[in-house]
């Protein structure tokens, strides 16, 4: 079950097509609209645990508090949340540790010793470089780029084709915007944009 049916619930819907391993999947989503979709809406984010015994779950939400408020719902009701890698990710199995309900998308590169909290996404074609460490319902968007050594702070998001250089600490829910190069530690939150990435200043 597919908790979520907007653009981020279809690709979650085909890399799991692509293991071939479930016999349905099923999308559950609380916007009426998407009701009349092609795609078979079976209930609400709720309805999840009526079927709970009989399914896994995830929840394919993009927005990080939304993924993290129903992801500790549901493991709190013991719900069965899995974790999924598609079959064209490279990832060091060895040294690489996943938490649950993180997501490693199609061309993502995850090296050695990296370690992905729960929740996490690691868009299309994203690098995760060696020993990374990256908090809970972090978002390593489309093409982004970590070097080695780099920490990322929980509900955080990477903005596609950003760059992070090696050994940078950025802080809590932080979002960095797309295409900028984060060349120093980050230490309070909030929005950086540009190369060298710096904090937007609200007039």
């Amino acid at each position: 079950m597919i908790v979520g049916q907007s653009g981020h619930g279809k690709v979650i819907k085909d890399l799991v097509c692509q293991w071939k391993c479930y016999q349905s999947i099923e999308f559950m989503d609380d916007d009426p609209k998407h009701l009349q979709k092609e795609d078979f809406v079976k209930g609400g984010s709720q309805d999840v645990f009526k079927y709970k015994e009989e399914n896994d779950v995830f929840v394919a939400i993009g927005n990080s508090k939304i993924r993290k408020r129903l992801q500790e719902e549901y493991e709190s009701g013991g719900v069965s949340i899995v974790s999924l890698i598609h079959p064209c990710a490279s990832l060091s199995l060895e040294s690489v540790e996943i938490g649950t309900g993180t997501v490693v998308m199609a061309n993502a590169v995850v090296q050695p010793g990296a370690v992905l909290g729960k929740g996490v996404i690691i868009n299309t074609a994203a690098s995760v470089d060696h020993d990374c460490k990256i908090g809970d319902y972090v978002h390593i968007a489309v093409g982004a780029h970590l070097a080695g050594n780099v920490e990322i702070g929980s509900g955080t998001w990477i903005g596609a084709g950003a760059v992070v250089s090696n050994n940078i600490h950025i802080c809590e829910d932080v979002m960095v915007g797309a295409g900028a190069i984060v060349v120093s530690d980050i230490e309070e939150s909030g929005t950086y944009v540009g190369v060298p990435a710096r904090k937007m200043i609200n007039c």
